[in-house]
């Protein structure tokens, strides 16, 4: 959900990526997924299904094309970032790259089991990811990244080189 940030000079692309682009980008994927959620109570399922199909594609995106790459990133640096003081200090890509694939792998299998005739799979699946989202948004507490770090630390995961 993140993009790197552009417009600092001072660093290279390489180096890290404006903290605040990821925040957006969750908050964005929370409201969907708060639509998502409505939609799958009151029993529009297909539009549910539609709608968590569009947004674990995103997580998709973000997960193997890079957060760097990802559209909400876009947004984030042609709408706000221009309208906001340099960021304090770059961030690590990786952590939130990593919870792209966390996210594709929630959205995904709530997919999966609601096509396998798991009905309320797709519901469950729209909240967990919402909370995730919501706590990055609101928090700055991502999930998927503490998932990285501790993934890390216990060595069940390598660092890329930078």
């Amino acid at each position: 959900m993140s993009q790197p940030d552009s417009t600092t000079s001072a660093r290279p692309a390489a180096a890290g990526i404006d903290p605040r682009s990821p925040r957006f980008g969750a908050g964005i994927t929370a409201v969907l997924l708060l639509i998502d959620l409505f939609l799958s109570l009151v029993g529009a399922t297909t539009a549910a299904t539609v709608l968590l199909l569009v947004i674990a594609l995103l997580f998709a995106w973000g997960a193997f094309a890079g957060i760097r790459r990802h559209p909400y990133g876009a947004l984030y640096r042609s709408l706000l970032r221009p309208r906001l003081a340099p960021p304090a200090e770059l961030e690590d890509p990786a952590p939130p790259t990593f919870a792209q694939g966390v996210g594709l792998f929630v959205t995904g299998v709530g997919l999966v089991l609601f096509v396998l005739g798991v009905p309320l799979a797709l519901p469950i699946a729209a909240a967990l990811s919402f909370v995730a989202a919501f706590l990055n948004s609101v928090f700055g507490y991502c999930l998927g990244c503490q998932l990285y770090l501790l993934l890390v630390r216990a060595r069940l995961i390598r660092r890329p080189a930078a």
